[in-house]
């Protein structure tokens, strides 16, 4: 049995609690080299939040930091993984062994952030059996059964677009209300049911807006250069 620790009476914004992992990555990461302390400009600086909007974030746990001193790396990071839910590892199955859902399966940093594979399903029957990541894939009907076997059970689609909705629909059914999906589709979920759409291509097309931005920017800036050395006393004599 999953333990779920109390939910706190008090509402802490969404946009902080889309900030809190970036905060936890950063205290984990200096909990690892030994660091006790950390300011909420080093905060700041790692996340790439500003020093006012961290220590407002962190207000919303109670925590205040002490002048001179600033946050206690250690208690911060017990803060915030008991906010998120984080105190025991949270059980998620992947859908869709391809590429990703092997480099899911395979990837080592899932514990210390708070998750653990607990089962992989796949609708090809010749993967089925496979072992990835020292689990045995198993067929998508099993997902009810998967559903049964650990409690608070998170799902991850990384099946092509044409299959999504119906493993979706597959994982509702059995009882899965919190969905990370990975396939370039919206998927149609009951209410009740928490999805998060990971689109990877949208984000390399933001990136490449602010690339481009950056390189307009540098134009003008090169152009105005270029004037003003033409109209220097300098350049006319």
């Amino acid at each position: 049995m999953h333990y779920h620790p109390r939910v706190s009476d008090r509402s802490i914004p969404e946009a902080t609690v889309g900030r809190l992992p970036l905060y936890l990555r950063a205290l984990v990461e200096r909990a690892e080299t030994g660091q006790a302390t950390v300011s909420s400009e080093a905060l700041a600086e790692a996340t790439g939040v500003n020093s006012a909007k961290v220590r407002k974030d962190l207000s919303h746990l109670g925590s205040y930091g002490t002048r001179g001193v600033g946050y206690d790396v250690a208690y911060l990071v017990h803060q915030i993984r008991r906010e998120l839910g984080l105190i025991q590892p949270w059980p998620i199955v992947i859908a869709g062994i391809g590429n990703l859902g092997h480099a899911l399966a395979n990837y080592r940093g899932f514990p210390e952030r708070g998750f653990r594979p607990a089962a992989l399903v796949d609708n090809d029957p010749t993967k089925v059996g496979e072992v990835v990541g020292g689990l045995a894939i198993r067929p998508l009907e099993d997902v009810a059964a998967i559903a049964r076997e650990h409690d608070a059970l998170i799902g991850v689609i990384c099946t092509p677009a044409v299959a999504a909705q119906s493993v979706a629909d597959a994982m509702v059914r059995s009882g899965i209300r919190s969905i990370l999906n990975f396939a370039p589709v919206a998927l149609l979920v009951p209410e009740g049911v928490s999805v998060r759409k990971v689109d990877l291509a949208v984000e390399l097309q933001i990136l490449t807006y602010y690339e481009q931005r950056k390189a307009a920017l540098a134009e003008v800036k090169s152009r105005g250069r270029t004037s003003a050395k033409r109209l220097s006393p300098t350049s006319r004599s």
